[in-house]
């Protein structure tokens, strides 16, 4: 029963990550910048995930020392603020689903820093998953076949430098794990990030926007359906079931993203393109299948 409960929510969890792009591009319609969306997401996010705990758990707001802050600079600035703009950034300059492909390297560099900063086991497993994503983001980018017309250089290095951010959150929460929960770690990361970026966002500029209903349901919807329920569900079924399954049925978040970009916003992806995305995935499930909890899943990075 519990079982069951919980695959649905974790699923439920991947598939609300997945529709980010459809919030992001909308938002673009409007005539805000990448790092405009990245602060609407990540203010938005913040308002609702205090008015969460404050309601269900108002001591996993405290910070236990003002030391502890470094974790959350590090899971805000260096992770959120750097993997949102250059995932946005990505999904402007070429498609959704492009996008989503090339972030899922994340992994890939999770395994690469994990082996330099904590001397983690570099297998046979994790050399034959990077393998699978490396040429998997070759055909995504257009690398292979040489004939494909290929995705372009600017928008190639803003996907990847999605995926270094998305690692960057897993090595930064490891450490704060130890003395936080998940949840807190999320809420903490995200108010660094809107209070490092609300100063920077013109007002003045983009006021009557920011009172426009359709505007307001954007910004919002991004900051409660992908992220702020996304998690909540997602970590939820996580407590209910095996890490490694967890991390395994999230990769229906492409999926939803792909599907998302191609049928609402007719984005082209050609089948060379869907082996590629196939072939990514696939390398982060099988670095997930036999992978003990070295790590707690709970730290993946809501996107």
């Amino acid at each position: 029963m519990y079982l069951n409960k919980a695959v649905f929510l974790i699923m439920l969890g991947a598939a609300l990550w997945g529709t980010i792009g459809w919030f992001v591009k909308n938002l673009y319609t409007y005539g805000f910048t990448p790092m405009e969306v990245v602060t609407l997401r990540a203010t938005s996010t913040a308002i609702l995930l205090i008015i969460y705990l404050v309601i269900k758990s108002p001591k996993t707001l405290y910070l236990k020392s003002v030391k502890d802050l470094k974790y959350f600079i590090g899971t805000g600035i260096f992770s959120i603020i750097f993997f949102n703009y250059c995932m946005f950034t990505a999904i402007e300059l070429s498609t959704i689903p492009v996008a989503t492909a090339l972030l899922y390297t994340g992994p890939a560099f999770v395994s690469i820093f994990s082996y330099f900063l904590f001397k983690e086991a570099f297998t046979k497993q994790k050399l034959f998953a990077l393998s699978g994503t490396l040429l998997g983001t070759c055909f995504v980018v257009g690398l292979l076949p040489l004939n494909l017309n290929s995705v372009s250089m600017e928008s190639i290095l803003f996907g990847l430098g999605s995926g270094v951010g998305y690692a960057l959150y897993s090595i930064f929460s490891k450490f704060a794990l130890k003395k936080y929960s998940s949840l807190s770690i999320t809420t903490f990361t995200f108010i660094i990030a809107s209070v490092s970026l609300i100063p920077f966002f013109p007002f003045h500029e983009k006021i009557q926007l920011l009172i426009d209903p359709e505007v307001l349901f954007y910004a919002f919807g991004l900051g409660l359906f992908p992220t702020a329920i996304a998690y909540i569900v997602y970590t939820y079924g996580l407590n209910k079931t095996e890490a490694s399954k967890a991390s395994i049925l999230t990769t229906i978040e492409p999926v939803v993203a792909t599907l998302i970009g191609i049928f609402i916003f007719q984005e082209t992806f050609t089948f060379v393109q869907m082996i590629g995305m196939s072939l990514i995935i696939g390398a982060v499930i099988f670095m997930q299948i036999k992978r003990k909890k070295e790590m707690p899943t709970e730290s993946k990075l809501i996107i």
